[in-house]
């Protein structure tokens, strides 16, 4: 099973270039699913697995991998779909999010498939799963369903999305309030949106939202167009590596690439980790990069360019 998956270099070299490579797995029946290889460890036939008493609903055990205890998540249940049939007989998807590991128990694997990030589109709204879902694309002529695995992950392990007293300096937020300071954030989970909008109202930032790379690209050029300055409107962008049509490295890079928007400052707020994120982020020309669901480190990040913002005003 290991097999499929390619080297970490090989995967990396997709980044930056607005492709991806999928995962696309069954869990009980014939629908389709996927996630980013690019978050991937291992696939595994699943282990002897052991129970843990009082543990969430959706954790079906924990088993011994890598020298680690390892918790075990139904990816059916959890995605409500009820439990994954045949568990003993399936696989495990071992993945790396916001610097944890976890495994999610599927049912049979299919196949890898490298894309382009404009052939991944947004669920469509109203649907029963989208809730789990950040997009959708088509193979074969069927559709194959993104999952949210920071929704998944939340549900089991809510996040603390509040800044720590001895971080959050107050006077500086205030005068941000007081300024009307909001922030531009392009990023496809909804939970993911909830948790920044809740850290920067600490810091007296508001938030103006775009589910894409591409929609918050075309939101900062028709600012432009009608001759309003990116960096008088939003203090900072905050962006997601991985979403539907365009992800976060092209979307840094074509902001570096215009005049009118080059200046404006960036942070790379992602679930991917490993230290060749840095080097990425160094080469599309990023401020900052951060772990998602950490938010005395993104308060630090933003009050940082918060008090460079405020020390260029006019005394």
């Amino acid at each position: 099973m290991s097999s499929l998956l390619d080297s970490v270099d090989q995967r990396t070299n997709l980044v930056g270039e607005n492709r991806l490579e999928l995962l696309i797995f069954e869990l009980s029946g014939r629908q389709r699913f996927a996630i980013n290889v690019f978050k991937v460890q291992e696939v595994l036939k699943m282990p002897s697995l052991r129970q843990v008493p009082h543990s969430h609903p959706h954790v079906c055990g924990v088993a011994h991998l890598r020298g680690k205890t390892v918790p075990i998540i139904d990816l059916g249940l959890a995605i409500g779909m009820g439990p994954t049939q045949g568990l003993a007989d399936g696989n495990l998807i071992v993945a790396e999010y916001n610097r944890s590991i976890q495994a999610f128990a599927i049912g049979r694997v299919d196949r890898i498939v490298n894309l382009n990030w404009e052939d991944i589109l947004p669920p469509p709204k109203g649907t029963g799963r989208a809730h789990y879902l950040t997009a959708i694309t088509r193979q074969e002529g069927t559709i194959v369903e993104i999952l949210d695995v920071e929704r998944v992950l939340a549900d089991i392990i809510p996040y603390n999305s509040r800044v720590s007293e001895d971080v959050l300096n107050t006077d500086i937020a205030a005068r941000a309030r007081q300024l009307n300071l909001k922030a531009l954030v392009a990023e496809d989970s909804s939970t993911a949106v909830t948790q920044i909008r809740e850290t920067l109202s600490d810091l007296g930032i508001g938030v103006v939202a775009m589910q894409d790379g591409l929609k918050a690209l075309n939101n900062l050029k028709s600012l432009s167009a009608s001759g309003k300055r990116a960096v008088d409107e939003y203090l900072l962008l905050i962006t997601d590596a991985e979403m539907p049509e365009m992800d976060g490295y092209r979307l840094t890079a074509e902001i570096r690439q215009d005049s009118a928007l080059s200046d404006l400052h960036v942070v790379m707020h992602t679930s991917l980790s490993g230290s060749f994120n840095q080097v990425l982020v160094e080469k599309v020309g990023c401020d900052a990069f951060l772990s998602k669901f950490a938010p005395d480190e993104l308060a630090t990040v933003v009050q940082k360019r918060l008090q460079a913002y405020l020390n260029d005003l006019p005394a």
